[in-house]
């Protein structure tokens, strides 16, 4: 993985500005910390950092290729997992590789298919090519927004970067946000709406979109979106068309020339990426697979069942090395190292994030890159399989917002009587209709299997990308490159359309996923109810967010302050979270999650220096 940045216009010469591309890489150097490269005219600055993980040798960025006298230069963040196939298309019409990087091939493709190249490719990618011959600029991101591309469009220039800092280096761009921006953070937050990236003047490709930008103007078009269609399996198919899908991406993903693990945590997808990882290491001759799994000190002490949390890891995960013997390696983290990393996980985001959320996911991957530069991660089952509570909970399937932030009235009350009248409720429910009205439906499906659409497409377009964008930032800002295969497409593609009386197969989440692993896990973990992300249970976590927060309440520079409703804010950190009782986010975001959130506010708005207008 790597970090791409670029300066596209036709009006000045850029070549004046050689420092701007230097200084606007230099934020990406986590992302890239092997290598870096830039590639200069009097049109287009292109930027690259990179993190070596196919040909370490050929795969050098900005990569220029001539094809017929016409030169392409490509900047490039991601993988291709139909590497080899490609080539052997391209090949096959005469095209020769000077290196086995996916990078040429991506570009080739480019070079042979035009646009119509994203029709081709499968893998993870965000990328810009430019054409020297008509000085076009090329930008796209993948189908399901697994890595990042921000833009801004001002005047005559096209400036763009993997990370929200890459474009605030900048002259251009300044650290504004304004009441839209406001209502992301306190409406939506830690989520955002697709192509939003908060900071005034400052964009996100949407995923499965691109961009054409030339001396005629500029063009944003969506190129891939979900489809309905009728469902003609019959359940036994299903689960062999699953199992195979599956199992082909997890298989397609392990191509890597640097180490290579799985996160384990004991549940069903993370067991299911590691067992099918594990099978195929064995047969390729490549030893036991490794593994990684999170906990946090003295976490068995306090831990303590709830609907949301039924059972700790630690049992399951033994099961599960056991079962596929890998080298297992568990990674304790303390909580005080939870606070102490929230501005980490702030710089990493760029944002406001999902607090210990993040950052326990920040230090795990710190640690992992120890001895690992790639790993893969189970991610976006749930979202495509049904693995939440409001899939198969009425309240939250008839709720007319979004499942996991109900409570946005709650949201309002902590804010400052000068942002009171923010409309945030309408916001949100604004942004909550726009995505139902682009549901794809079946024509004549039932009002309830057409609700029950509406429910998968929601989490597709936001939960998961919420926390595809945490994965990615927080792996990266370790130099960490994190692989997601329940977000192969065509998975995806195929989960969308099927019924849910197959989905929740046996009357259990994600039915139709535990019925086609059968065989591949053992019948404990399949049987295992659904366990979200592991949180610490330590009350000293809560203590210590608690007393941060009163630092910050007690300091008058605080520039948090002037968003927040003083007396409100303080009766939540005095009561330690206890008077703030809906979670704010998802269902681990709850009193004390709340004052991290705050917290890592309070860091953004001064490390970002951020103008509120």
């Amino acid at each position: 993985m790597c970090g791409i940045a670029g300066w596209i216009d036709n009006e000045i010469d850029l070549r004046e500005n050689v420092e701007t591309i230097k200084d606007m890489i230099s934020t990406l150097k986590n992302r890239g910390p092997d290598d870096s490269g830039i590639y200069v005219s009097k049109d287009a600055l292109l930027g690259h950092r990179r993190l070596s993980i196919i040909d370490p040798e050929g795969g050098n960025q900005p990569m220029i290729k001539t094809v017929g006298g016409r030169e392409f230069i490509i900047v490039y963040n991601g993988e291709l997992y139909n590497t080899k196939e490609l080539r052997e298309k391209l090949e096959n019409k005469g095209y020769i590789f000077n290196s086995y990087s996916d990078t040429e091939v991506l570009l080739t493709s480019y070079i042979e298919w035009g646009i119509e190249c994203l029709k081709y490719i499968n893998g993870i990618f965000a990328f810009g090519i430019w054409n020297v011959n008509n000085k076009r600029l090329f930008l796209a991101r993948d189908h399901l927004g697994v890595k990042p591309l921000f833009y801004s469009h001002i005047n005559d220039s096209l400036i763009f970067g993997s990370e929200i800092k890459t474009l605030l280096k900048h002259p251009y761009i300044e650290p504004i946000v304004d009441d839209v921006g406001l209502m992301e953070i306190f409406g939506l937050g830690p989520a955002r709406s697709l192509g939003t990236g908060v900071f005034r003047n400052i964009k996100e490709i949407p995923p499965a979109h691109y961009i054409l930008y030339d001396e005629k103007g500029f063009k944003i078009e969506q190129y891939w979106e979900l489809e309905a269609k009728s469902h003609e399996e019959n359940l036994e198919d299903t689960t062999n068309h699953v199992r195979s899908l599956l199992i082909d991406a997890v298989e397609r993903q392990l191509v890597s020339d640097v180490p290579l693990c799985t996160f384990l945590s004991g549940g069903l997808d993370s067991s299911a990426i590691s067992a099918i990882a594990s099978n195929a290491f064995k047969r390729d001759g490549r030893g036991n697979l490794n593994t990684f799994s999170i906990d946090y000190k003295d976490n068995d002490k306090f831990f303590k069942s709830s609907k949301f949390q039924p059972d700790a890891d630690s049992n399951w995960i033994k099961v599960m090395a056991e079962y596929i013997n890998s080298n297992h390696t568990n990674i304790e983290l303390t909580n005080e190292e939870l606070i102490t990393s929230l501005k980490d996980g702030v710089l990493a985001r760029d944002l406001p994030g999902m607090a210990d959320v993040d950052t326990s996911l920040f230090l795990f991957c710190k640690e992992v890159r120890n001895t690992h530069t790639v790993a893969l991660s189970g991610e976006c089952a749930d979202e495509i399989f049904g693995g939440y509570p409001w899939f198969r909970n009425k309240e939250d399937i008839n709720a007319d917002t979004f499942p996991w932030s109900k409570n946005v009235g709650n949201r309002r009350k902590i804010l400052s009587k000068d942002l009171k009248d923010l409309p945030i409720e309408e916001y949100v429910k604004e942004k909550y209709k726009d995505t139902l009205k682009r549901v794809p439906k079946l024509y004549g499906e039932s009002s309830v299997d057409g609700r029950m659409r509406g429910i998968f497409y929601l989490n597709i377009k936001w939960f998961m990308i919420t926390l595809l964008n945490r994965k990615d930032r927080m792996s990266m800002a370790n130099s960490l490159e994190v692989r997601v295969p329940f977000a192969d497409y065509r998975l995806v593609e195929y989960a969308y359309n099927i019924p849910k009386e197959f989905k929740f197969y046996g009357n259990r989440e994600k039915g139709i996923l535990r019925k086609a692993l059968r065989g591949i896990l053992p019948d404990s973990i399949i049987n295992r109810k659904k366990s979200p992300y592991p949180k610490t249970h330590h009350p000293i976590y809560t203590e210590l967010v608690q007393q941060e927060m009163k630092r910050i309440l007690k300091d008058k520079s605080s520039p948090v302050l002037e968003l927040l409703d003083y007396d409100i804010v303080k009766e939540i950190v005095d009561t330690k979270g206890k008077s703030y009782t809906k979670p704010w986010f998802g269902q681990l975001m709850t009193g004390p999650q709340l004052m991290a959130y705050l917290i890592q506010l309070n860091i953004w708005l001064r490390e970002y220096k951020v103008r509120l207008v």
